[in-house]
């Protein structure tokens, strides 16, 4: 029987990207693989990603956070579900700031408003083997990977960046010109991703705006992906596209990103929305045993 039968949840939503929260401080029980399964098919519960808090780890942190994709994955980072934690965390107190721990380092968020959170995702990672690629580029500004016929590839050359996941950013004059849901899979899966990656279209307005499309590694399209929204934020500016400070355009909306020039860490500012608060009901764990 599993523990997590009649335990609360918050259902929740960073520009559309779903989010679910889960607070397990206090107890010792680790989501298994099938249960986060279980939880994503239900509609009530249904998540891109799942945040689960765990106690503190490291002196000083509020919470130690492992997140879940829809597959039953792991993954490091998730940007939209880290304010959404943020917003949980601080409702009802008086706090603007908070520390969270993830298995990619220390996350510090800064309220900005009622809804509004900006999360330091730290450093990004840019050689070749801390992204990690199966083999060496020597610059991954833009690396030897195509997709279609030799001649007239569909898509080439992306960069590739880590904050905390692994990303690749193909540069395109349009987003919506290029069947992601059929592409993505194959990029996510190329034997150059030996952890998987996710999958970015990134399409540059000026300096200071990219209208990005993205396919993530074990959920699939997303209306926002976080972390997707900082790489491409770190990758315009190597390759002078843009500056430091740029509007992501997500199809859920806006991201503020700034990669700082003084420490190299990068600002992600952006909403959070409550949808409902549920509980999981014993039917949903039924095969999960």
């Amino acid at each position: 029987m599993s523990a997590l039968i009649g335990h609360s949840f918050l259902k929740m939503n960073g520009l559309g990207n779903e989010i679910v929260v889960l607070d397990l401080r206090g107890k010792r029980h680790v989501v298994t693989p099938a249960e986060a399964r279980a939880i994503a098919a239900a509609p009530a519960s249904h998540f891109d990603q799942l945040m689960v808090l765990h106690d503190p780890r490291t002196p000083g942190t509020d919470a130690f956070m492992r997140i879940y994709n829809v597959d039953g994955s792991l993954s490091a980072s998730c940007g939209n579900g880290t304010r959404c934690v943020a917003w949980a965390l601080t409702r009802g107190d008086a706090r603007d700031e908070l520390l969270l721990e993830t298995d990619a380092g220390l996350l510090a968020c800064r309220r900005e408003g009622e809804w509004s959170f900006t999360v330091d995702m730290g450093t990004p990672r840019l050689r070749w083997d801390e992204i990690p690629l199966a083999e060496e580029f020597r610059d991954t500004r833009a690396i030897e990977l195509q997709i279609g016929p030799i001649d007239a590839p569909v898509l080439h050359s992306p960069s590739v960046v880590s904050m905390g996941n692994p990303h690749a950013i193909f540069w395109v004059d349009d987003v919506e010109a290029y069947d992601l849901a059929r592409l993505g899979p194959l990029l996510e899966n190329h034997p150059i991703f030996p952890e998987r990656a996710n999958i970015s279209l990134a399409a540059v307005q000026s300096p200071e705006h990219v209208i990005v499309k993205v396919w993530e590694r074990g959920a699939g399209l997303t209306r926002a992906c976080g972390s997707a929204a900082c790489a491409v934020a770190v990758a315009a500016p190597r390759k002078g596209l843009t500056g430091r400070k740029v509007r992501i355009t997500l199809p859920g909306g806006d991201l503020l990103i700034e990669w700082r020039e003084s420490d190299g860490h990068v600002m992600m500012t952006g909403p959070v929305e409550l949808e409902h608060e549920g509980r999981f009901a014993a039917e949903l764990f039924a095969e999960t045993a």
